[in-house]
């Protein structure tokens, strides 16, 4: 057998790669990682995390609206974007620590800088004068932020990265997109009190998620004070002296001091030199792997965003469990896709598991039964806030297996988690009705619903 410099070599330190590392340093093989960047990866660094403390920072003002309701005052209540940062970037940095210190504690080598493919088994560190051989890698690179380069005016946008990053709090921003990413962003910016327009050219946000679910959110994001435009994109960007003019596809013209694109992130491979290694990629851009993670190189696998296969942090360290097993516990896994949950941290946020009812149509064949519920929460109710909950559950009809739920309110990711169990689990639904409440909650509503939505229903 060849003589490697490692057993295995990881490139890419993201939650997936990190992940695999450790696991496989720990079963006794020699292990190192390369990341040119900061240990963590996307979710870590430029993602989940420092975006769900941007969340609960601009939730803050509604909680205000909310507790004067209650009979709570407040006199000049600020926030000081600067010093939210700075609380922020100290908070990366010691989470990044913690990953980089499992790391060595494991028995991993860390190697700063960028790796490149030079054929199967040899990688170089981009600058660093050194080549590494290994027996077996694992490419963790994750995806970046897409924007349209051939856009006029284009290099006056930020993305989602930079918006980690701004020195100040604009003023007026506009977003566009109408994924995940560009919902939660506006909410973020709209609850610090920025002008926020969201501008989509789909007719409605959120494509993928369930049809009741977007157009629920679409309509309370409004009341959140977000300025929505479907049906629309940029002709292009103007600086001028006093802002940024979006020229509309529409005619409309509208001055902001921040673009933000948040229009889909890509594989991140660029001048990887899979081609030397003969890993090749799909139509779509992704690295090409089988169900255990394969690439079409036999001794290269691939995990995470990279593979474009279902781009969720948890999935990704799930992929990399399952890679170790296969690989190096002679256990063949893989990730089963089928109802992972996801939440959408939008304000109000959204949590999903499984079908939405479109899908459903179309894979049960006796039909589906659908259970709908929009109410007031009790928190707001008592203010006089009109914001509502949306609740649905999507039912196989023939077999009463609960095959999607759809929540968009307050706690709904909290919610999603545990209901995601049940889904999994293939629990119907008389077995949901019969699982007594919780009173008063919100989520008693999901083992509370009696009456199916017919067609009167779908046409009010």
């Amino acid at each position: 057998m060849a003589d490697y410099d490692y057993d295995l070599f990881v490139i890419g330190a993201g939650s997936g790669g990190v992940r695999a590392a450790r696991l496989t340093a720990l079963d006794g093989k020699k292990v190192a990682i390369a990341e040119e960047f900061r240990v963590g990866g996307t979710c870590v660094i430029r993602g989940c995390v420092p975006k769900k403390f941007m969340v609960m920072a601009s939730e803050v003002s509604h909680a205000l609206e909310i507790a004067q309701g209650y009979g709570w005052s407040f006199d000049n209540a600020t926030f000081d974007w600067p010093t939210f940062l700075e609380a922020k970037d100290v908070e990366i940095a010691r989470l990044s620590g913690l990953y980089a210190a499992n790391l060595g504690k494991a028995g991993v080598e860390l190697v700063h800088g960028r790796a490149v493919l030079k054929d199967a088994h040899t990688v170089e560190i981009v600058g660093k004068d050194r080549t590494i051989t290994a027996e077996k890698i694992l490419i963790a690179t994750g995806g970046r932020p897409w924007k349209p380069e051939e856009l006029p005016g284009i290099e006056h946008a930020i993305t989602s990265e930079e918006a980690f990053h701004l020195p100040q709090l604009p003023k007026r921003i506009l977003i566009a997109g109408g994924g995940y990413i560009a919902v939660e962003f506006a909410g973020i910016f709209a609850g610090l009190g920025v002008e926020t327009t969201l501008i989509y050219r789909g007719p409605n946000i959120l494509r993928g998620f369930d049809d009741d679910v977007r157009a629920h959110l679409a309509g309370e994001i409004e009341k959140r004070g977000i300025k929505v435009i479907l049906g629309c994109q940029h002709k292009s960007i103007e600086k001028t002296a006093t802002g940024l003019v979006n020229h509309l596809e529409n005619g409309m013209k509208l001055e902001t001091d921040v673009v933000m694109f948040a229009t889909g992130r890509i594989p991140y491979v660029k001048d990887l030199g899979l081609e030397a290694a003969g890993v090749e990629l799909n139509d779509e851009g992704a690295i090409k792997v089988d169900p255990y993670s394969k690439t079409t190189a036999d001794n290269i696998w691939a995990i995470g965003d990279v593979t474009d296969r279902m781009n969720l942090t948890p999935v990704a360290i799930r992929e990399a469990v399952a890679f170790h097993q296969t690989v190096y516990r002679d256990n063949p896994q893989h990730f089963d896709y089928e109802a992972v949950a996801t939440a959408v941290f939008s304000q109000p946020p959204v949590g999903v598991v499984g079908l939405t009812e479109a899908e459903a149509r179309r894979s049960c064949a006796k039909g589906v039964d659908v259970y709908v519920t929009r109410f007031r929460p009790m928190k707001y109710a008592f203010t006089g806030s009109d914001e509502r909950v949306l609740m649905k559950l999507v039912v196989d009809a023939e077999s009463q297996r609960v095959v999607g739920v759809h929540i968009v309110g307050p706690d709904s990711p909290e919610m999603i988690q545990l209901a995601a169990i049940a889904v999994k689990a293939g629990l119907t639904k008389p077995q949901w009705d019969a699982t007594c409440a919780v009173h008063p909650t919100m989520a008693e509503e999901l083992v509370t619903l009696k009456e199916k939505q017919n067609a009167a229903n779908l046409a009010a």
